[in-house]
């Protein structure tokens, strides 16, 4: 199965379309992003685990995402390291796992996957079944999945995710309406999401009643999966219309980053 890829990523996900093709050819963009560096705590190494987030930021990565991600950590006052693709294929298992949390953001998810090994891929499922919890946002909740084609992760135990249906009506980006148990609605920023539905259980759902964010165990580690992006700024909002603040939404970004770091499940359908 080999997808042809239409276009470009913007801000926090990937604007592109695919289709099932057979082709001749790819052609893959390679997208240089600095290295790893540390925040927060500016004594700690890499793997020295002072650091409770490990933050991917390598080949393939939206950079707005990056910057609107760190925003949210910082404000929070939570430790955090960046890593980027050539340092994420050097560590094993241990080395990934004396960090708490693994985020992976928004970007070209076929990008992402390919600048990582198959090695890094199996590295990462090992880490979690073994306690590394992890946080996929947008392109990270595909990279969740079972691909070798993009060297996917399979902490889904096999599925793999559409686009939520607003791809099909032709849009990229959009406010959508999220619903969760027992909390207000929450008008959310999606662009090129991934539904979630099958896998784990459902935390929220997009206004097609699809999972727009989705929790469960791979192994002794916790993953939430999520399609929309709540830790958008407000100038992401440019052209549409939220009724709910930025401050809103970002606040729940750090409770789902929270409670992935914490491996404590949030209330779910």
């Amino acid at each position: 199965m080999i997808f042809t890829y239409f276009g470009a990523f913007s801000r926090g996900g990937l604007v592109a379309s695919f289709q099932l093709l057979t082709i001749a050819s790819f052609t893959l963009v390679v997208v240089a992003i600095t290295a790893c560096r540390n925040h927060s705590n500016k004594g700690a190494t890499l793997t020295d685990g002072a650091n409770q987030v490990l933050l991917f930021n390598g080949t393939g990565v939206s950079p707005n995402d990056v910057a609107a991600i760190e925003t949210i950590l910082d404000s929070n006052h939570i430790n955090y390291s960046t890593v980027n693709s050539s340092e994420l294929n050097s560590m094993n298992p241990s080395q990934i796992m004396k960090y708490r949390l693994l985020v992976i953001p928004g970007g070209n998810f076929i990008e992402m996957g390919k600048s990582l090994t198959p090695g890094a891929a199996s590295n990462i499922r090992q880490a979690v079944q073994h306690g590394l919890n992890y946080l996929g946002i947008c392109a990270g909740g595909f990279l969740a999945c079972n691909s070798a084609y993009y060297n996917g992760f399979n902490l889904t135990s096999g599925l793999n995710f559409g686009f939520y249906s607003a791809e099909n009506k032709g849009l990229r980006k959009a406010a959508v309406a999220i619903t969760s148990p027992g909390a207000p609605t929450l008008d959310q920023y999606w662009e090129d999401g991934p539904q979630l539905s099958g896998w784990g259980v459902v935390v929220a759902k997009y206004p097609d009643g699809t999972a727009a964010i989705a929790e469960g165990k791979c192994g002794n580690g916790l993953v939430i999966l999520t399609g929309i992006h709540a830790e958008a700024p407000a100038d992401w909002r440019n052209g549409m219309i939220f009724h709910t603040p930025a401050s809103a939404d970002n606040a729940y970004a750090a409770t789902l980053i929270r409670a992935a770091m914490n491996g404590v499940l949030l209330p779910h359908y």
